[in-house]
């Protein structure tokens, strides 16, 4: 629904497996957005900083200290971030719900400008 809106307002649409796959040009594309230039020695920073590895570390960023610091209220079923890898989700479903999900996406969004990663090892 976002991607209709994206004319009305000042919208950047990324995507976790764009950030896995390549965090440095991710954050350059946020930067680029944001029209804040950074130096090489900010954006190495930055990209340090912002690895899910040094993320998991970050107490600010972790959901756990959010919620409670937030007096925020969990939902029912548990975490709501993502867990797993880039196309994790096929290993998770039958050869006939990749089919029937494969026929759905390209009905429902063959017209779609932004492209999905469905493979960590996509060009």
């Amino acid at each position: 629904g976002w991607y209709e809106h994206r004319h009305d307002f000042n919208i950047l649409f990324m995507m976790y497996e764009e950030m896995k796959k390549d965090l440095r040009s991710s954050v350059l594309k946020i930067s680029s957005f944001l029209e804040k230039e950074l130096s090489e020695e900010d954006l190495d920073a930055v990209v340090n900083q912002a690895t899910f590895e040094n993320m998991k570390l970050d107490p600010q960023a972790d959901l756990d200290h959010l919620l409670n610091s937030a007096n925020c209220t969990r939902t029912k079923d548990g975490h709501f971030l993502r867990k797993g890898t880039i196309g994790d989700w096929k290993n998770h479903l039958t050869v006939a719900q990749n089919e029937r999900f494969d026929r759905i996406f390209q009905k429902k969004m063959k017209d779609f400008p932004l492209k999905f990663i469905w493979d960590i090892d996509e060009e």
